[in-house]
């Protein structure tokens, strides 16, 4: 019995009846030979990690545009919260921690760059519309090792496009991450808006974290265990009323007092602005897009989902820098 074999015979007698055992997964759209050391998910998890997508996120805006200061969470730090919270509910919960790390490692590959609103203008700009985890799953099918795509597992597939409140994962595994984005993702906007000196802690909320806590660990730490402790035993990923009331509650007050502020609406029109010019400007030049875009054009995908690709994978300072370049007179860009 080789490592692997091992490992899923270990899933097989300990994990939960509700967990997702590698050796049973759906498999690949294109059938490969098992590895004699990792699981299936296991290989997944490795792939999204040493993904160029997942090294762009390390430079995409979270909540803040080009923050000044080196503390403010990016796309990558916030994958990586993601992440850790996930694995301690599925380990409690005795699911399979493999399949809930590759899924929270690659639920935002898609992501535009400066967050939500680079996603706003795609979605107004491509005529089908566009949302971050279709993208995601169009990344690892279609985009990554130069459109040969990853071919990973369909339950990492479900669980990447499943992860928004209205997906419904197929698997334990995939609700875990779906409930732990929004966990990182609230406690963290809070800090990162308090450092910005955009709210004060004493603007929160107060019976909110009378419920979850005064401070963002203790806030999640809060949330981690009320999910453990509602969905043990249980065929489902839940959070008892109280607790998803005062978390939906503070998500709320985060979308009224930082997400639809003033200063964000501001910067969100120039980059509407930018990504839009730009999108006109590779549509009207496909010859100018990288070699693997124009490849996908040749093969018939439609030239503006290929533009959107493009502007998409790009991070925040390289769609700048591509502005200026396209836009700005040489003299003026020193």
């Amino acid at each position: 019995m080789n490592l692997r074999e091992r490992t899923e015979a270990y899933e097989a007698e300990y994990l939960s009846p509700y967990a997702a055992q590698s050796a049973k997964s759906l498999g690949r759209a294109q059938a490969e030979e098992a590895c004699d050391i990792r699981t299936d998910f296991q290989r997944d998890r490795d792939r999204i990690t040493h993904s160029k997508s997942f090294r762009r996120l390390m430079h995409k805006t979270q909540v803040f545009i080009s923050p000044e200061g080196d503390h403010y969470r990016t796309r990558l730090t916030h994958t990586l919260e993601v992440t850790q919270i996930s694995r301690t509910i599925a380990r409690a919960l005795r699911l399979n921690e493999d399949l809930t790390e590759a899924i929270a490692l690659g639920h935002d590959l898609g992501h535009t760059p400066f967050g939500h609103t680079g996603e706003e203008a795609l979605d107004v700009l491509l005529e089908e519309g566009f949302r971050h985890n279709e993208q995601s799953v169009r990344v690892v099918t279609k985009l990554e090792k130069n459109g040969q795509g990853l071919n990973l597992t369909a339950e990492v597939l479900d669980g990447i496009e499943n992860h928004r409140g209205v997906g419904k994962p197929s698997t334990m595994e995939g609700k875990i991450v779906q409930i732990s984005d929004k966990i990182a993702y609230i406690n963290h906007d809070i800090d990162d808006a308090i450092r910005a000196d955009i709210i004060k802690q004493e603007e929160l909320p107060k019976g909110c974290l009378r419920v979850l806590g005064q401070t963002s660990s203790q806030r999640i730490d809060f949330l981690i265990r009320a999910v453990i402790a509602a969905s043990e035993g249980q065929n489902d990923i839940l959070l008892d009323n109280d607790a998803r009331t005062a978390l939906q509650s503070l998500r709320t007050f985060m979308f009224d007092a930082v997400y639809a502020s003033q200063l964000q609406k501001k910067e969100r029109s120039k980059i509407r602005h930018m990504l839009s010019e730009m999108f006109l400007y590779y549509c009207c030049n496909l010859h100018k897009l990288p070699e693997v875009y124009y490849n996908l054009i040749e093969q018939g995908e439609k030239p503006e989902r290929v533009v959107c690709d493009y502007i998409a994978g790009m991070t925040d300072r390289f769609a700048m820098n591509q502005f200026m370049q396209i836009y700005v007179p040489a003299g003026w860009n020193m």
